[in-house]
């Protein structure tokens, strides 16, 4: 038996009833021989004794037998905001002249049933005469009234309704004798009824359709703060008997209540800051300088994140001090935070204070080009520090700057003739052609979001009429569009071989016959950038070295001919969203980098991914094995297949191996270690975690982020024991060094956590999957991860508990053996 049902609170269609015919005789208002009168009903709906809606009446209709209207009357309202005592009121009219009517009859149709189910289907509603329905709970016009059992056509009726709502099962020959004889059961009734009689229906649903209350979630009491305890301990405070001493005094407890007016902004206060922060006192503040406990407090709320939120004396205090504060570059974020932006008179004296200000930091001209940010000046200036960028460091960014055009000031036709930063991404991507290829590819993939398509399609029309302007710009553009054609070719052949029936090998040798044949696109075209690789010229794919991978969405190997003779090695992948993987590789490699500018090379390989649209993408292929395949063919033993490839007979060379090698295995754990624990990277098995014979060890399938992960308990970092014996155990100098780069690696990136946060905060409406699930979420879940309220010895000691916890969970190897199992009896 099905129990399925819906509440009305997730029904978002407006009420609707249909008025079909009008039965029964009347001798006050119907002269026998006589043209039927004209009629009109209106239903309006009430809840409560009060009118919900006005009447809606039904269109004028000349009858001539009986009345018969069949019109649906929609009600201006949704059935999710029905309460449970809805009725309709509904009133047949005569029309005796102008502006003359008089009520034929009227009847009060409860909306919800037995049990506060919907009425559905064929409804009889009893008409009492000559009165107008009066909607009210006890109403003195009701829809139904008391008959006989013995009433046949009541009871014919009734089984009618029920055949029509599907509670009778049909049977076709049966039916058709059954309802012939009903009719003439119903033709006999209508004749000789004195009682009038409105027939009307009511839509039908899927399933039952339940009253169900919109729940809306009140405000808490208290705002709580990350960085403290303070609302906890009030309330703790607040609920403590006020006498504790005294056994003879009765112990009273403070109430805590909901004040709606909590979060509204209070009339004095205002006031006051509208009076402190006049232009007034602006000479006065201008030479103020702090104490140094004033100023120890300022540094304080200078080192707060991003997210913290301050306080208003917090801001107020900023606010004071705000031309001492220009010297520090920390300073502006938090400053342009303390403005209030609805008030003129802030907005102008915070705009005329920017050009005061030192030089900032790229984290903070990124903060500034957030959601949070609107004002046009701060924008502007945020794009003026960006300039200083070079283009290396810009392409880290260039991602999230993307992102951030979503927060100009487009209007609805995707239009904005002043916005500072796309002039700007625009002028440094016709300038160079590497970084207008990325830009290129990361605009079309936002042109395919709905709801920004049409901004982003202006931001490319801009973008080709710029490139129009400069040496060799209708080259780029074509060589743009033919990229487009490229991936399009290739999206439609991975699409053909993964809809194929037969086997894998049947799967790759039709592959290879489609691209070895030269009547086709693929297996030679002239040269042009690789999506991918903007730096490799391509003019070919090589069939015999093409191959379908064995996995569910089965993706394509490819490797290129470059223009110099080289080959390139791709992935090429559809039906699944390389945004994600496109994040975690962008934030690994701006990691590396900032690690570098720290002497500090920990022999990352963040391999190149490219999504060029919401289902298709592009993935560097590195010859490598997966840790499983390497353990499996040598015995669980890492060192065996260094050993294989890079044997070292060096005297005083305990393990055999090239010591380069293993100095590039140790530094490689360390890093991935450290940035996959900060990125939260889940679903860590031995199967995406690549090996290469020099040495490098690095992750791919980055599915699950952000702490989420499809298997139970999963540990900080994926730190397994057979990747401990490969340094020689836990007692061995390797295994020392690779805890050492480990503390180095994560006190390095906590020095520079304040970036990685607002690269994520860009990232916030850029339809990442595991962003999206909890948007609010994202950054703070980061920002956990670098445990910025420790200091950095408490922090290094934090995450040599880390080490240990993940090297000493027994849960993760039991999910790792299933897994194997899985692997084998899937082959």
């Amino acid at each position: 038996m099905d129990f399925s049902y819906c509440l009305t609170k997730d029904v978002q269609l407006p009420v609707s009833i249909r008025i079909s015919t009008l039965e029964g005789q009347s001798d006050t208002w119907r002269i026998k021989d006589k043209p039927l009168p004209d009629l009109y009903v209106t239903v309006q709906l009430f809840g409560d004794n009060k009118p919900l809606t006005v009447p809606v009446r039904t269109s004028y209709k000349a009858f001539k037998n009986h009345w018969s209207w069949n019109e649906w009357l929609t009600l201006p309202i949704k059935y999710c905001d029905l309460p449970a005592s809805a009725q309709f009121a509904i009133t047949v009219w005569k029309a005796n002249g102008p502006r003359k009517v008089q009520p034929v009859g009227g009847t009060t149709l409860r909306v919800f049933g037995k049990h506060f189910t919907l009425r559905k289907g064929k409804q009889k509603l009893h008409l009492w005469p000559d009165r107008e329905a009066d909607g009210k709970q006890d109403t003195s016009t009701p829809s139904k009234i008391k008959t006989k059992d013995s009433d046949d056509m009541n009871k014919l009726e009734k089984l009618v309704k029920r055949y029509d709502c599907g509670d009778i099962r049909p049977v076709e020959w049966l039916d058709n004798l059954a309802f012939r004889q009903i009719e003439k059961i119903h033709k006999n009734a209508s004749a000789t009824l004195t009682e009038l009689a409105l027939y009307v229906d009511l839509p039908k649903f899927d399933f039952p359709v339940v009253f169900g209350e919109m729940e809306y979630t009140l405000p808490t009491p208290f705002i709580t703060d990350d960085a403290n305890n303070e609302p906890q301990q009030l309330v703790t405070a607040m609920n403590q008997p006020i006498h504790s001493s005294d056994a003879e005094l009765l112990s009273i407890n403070y109430s805590i209540i909901l004040d709606p007016d909590l979060h509204r902004d209070n009339p004095v206060e205002a006031k006051h800051r509208r009076l402190v922060r006049s232009h007034r006192s602006g000479p006065l503040d201008r030479d103020l300088k702090p104490n140094p406990n004033i100023r120890d407090e300022l540094n304080s709320i200078m080192s707060y994140p991003p997210t913290q939120t301050l306080t208003s004396e917090e801001k107020d205090l900023i606010w004071k001090f705000r031309f001492y504060l220009t010297r520090d570059k920390r300073a502006l974020t938090k400053f342009l935070k303390c403005v209030v932006w609805t008030d003129s008179t802030e907005v102008r004296q915070a705009v005329d204070l920017l050009p005061l200000w030192v030089d900032i930091d790229v984290d903070d001209a990124l903060e500034l080009l957030g959601k949070e940010f609107q004002n046009r000046a701060v924008r502007s200036y945020a794009v003026n520090q960006l300039k200083k960028a070079d283009d290396d460091d810009l392409l880290l960014y260039l991602l999230q700057l993307v992102q951030a055009l979503k927060f100009e000031h487009y209007n609805d036709k995707g239009v904005d003739n002043d916005s500072s930063l796309e002039r700007f991404l625009i002028s440094r991507s016709y300038s160079n052609p590497v970084l207008g290829n990325y830009f290129h590819w990361y605009v079309m993939v936002e042109c395919e979001d709905p709801a920004v398509h049409k901004m982003y399609a202006k931001v490319t029309y801009d973008y080709f009429n710029a490139l129009m302007e400069v040496p060799r710009g209708y080259a780029r553009r074509e060589e743009l569009r033919q990229q487009g054609t490229l991936i399009q070719t290739l999206s439609q052949l991975s699409k053909e071989i993964r809809l194929m029936k037969e086997g894998r090998a049947k799967k790759v040798e039709k592959l290879r016959s489609i691209i070895a044949d030269p009547k086709g696109q693929l297996h030679s075209f002239p040269p042009l950038p690789l999506p991918l690789d903007p730096t490799k010229r391509v003019c070919g794919i090589i069939a015999e070295k093409s191959s379908v991978f064995n996995s569910n969405l089965q993706p394509l190997r490819l490797t290129f001919v470059c223009e110099d003779k080289s080959e390139y090695p791709i992935i090429f992948k559809t039906g699944d969203d390389l945004r994600q993987d496109q994040l975690v590789i962008q934030i690994i490699l701006l990691m590396d980098k900032l690690m570098q500018k720290e002497n500090l090379d920990l022999k990352l390989m963040p391999y190149k991914v490219l999504a060029t649209g919401s289902e298709h993408g592009l993935m560097q292929f590195i010859p490598s094995m997966s840790l499983a395949a390497v353990l499996n063919e040598h015995q669980n033993n890492v060192l065996s297949f260094f050993r294989k490839h890079h044997p070292s007979s060096e005297p005083g060379n305990v393990y055999g191996i090239d010591p380069q090698v293993m100095e590039t295995y140790i530094r490689s754990c360390a890093g991935y270690c450290v940035i996959t624990y900060l990125l939260g990277v889940g679903d860590r098995h031995l199967d995406n975690l690549l090996l290469s014979p020099d040495g490098h060890l690095f992750h791919v399938d980055f599915g699950f982020i952000l702490g989420r992960d499809p298997k139970p308990f999963p540990p900080p970092m994926k730190l397994c024991k057979e990747m401990i014996e490969a340094m020689g155990g836990a007692n061995s100098p390797y295994y020392i060094n690779f805890q050492q780069y480990c503390y180095t690696a994560f006190t390095t990136l906590r020095r520079n956590a304040n970036l990685i946060l607002n690269l994520f905060a860009l990232m916030v409406d850029a339809n990442i999957p595991d962003i999206k699930i909890e948007p609010d979420k994202a950054v703070l879940k980061v920002q956990e991860k670098f445990r910025l309220d420790l200091s950095e010895e408490a922090a290094i000691s934090y995450f040599r508990g880390l080490i240990s916890e993940s090297v000493n969970a027994l849960f993760p190897q039991i999910m790792e053996t299933v897994h194997k199992w899985a692997q084998y009896w899937r082959r």
